[in-house]
């Protein structure tokens, strides 16, 4: 299953993306949180605190002005730009997805 949450500024979607995310974790689905917003919060919603918000944040800046290279696999994605939220969350912070692997 993917579920995007998308809307307008300030519609409470980080709030809605975390709460959601935690819950279906509780429930014991594997559950990957992807934030592409330009202000990117969804890490502090879910618990992983500033730090490592700012950590995947710094780790997208890289990307983008091309300091470190893209990840060529949805995994690489998750294990070089991931970090473990609480109730088996795992958060990446991204711009997009090139190529993406069907399924």
């Amino acid at each position: 299953m993917k579920i995007a949450v998308v809307g307008k500024g300030g519609a409470g979607k980080t709030t809605t993306s975390a709460v959601l995310a935690r819950t279906l974790g509780r429930r014991g689905a594997r559950v990957v949180a992807l934030d592409c917003d330009t202000n990117p919060n969804l890490g502090l919603s879910l618990g992983v605190g500033d730090s490592e918000t700012e950590r995947l944040l710094t780790l997208r800046e890289e990307v983008g002005d091309g300091a470190a290279d893209h990840a060529p696999t949805w995994e690489d994605i998750l294990d070089r730009y991931g970090a473990d939220a609480p109730d088996g969350v795992r958060l990446s912070v991204i711009t997009r997805i090139e190529n993406p692997e069907p399924g």
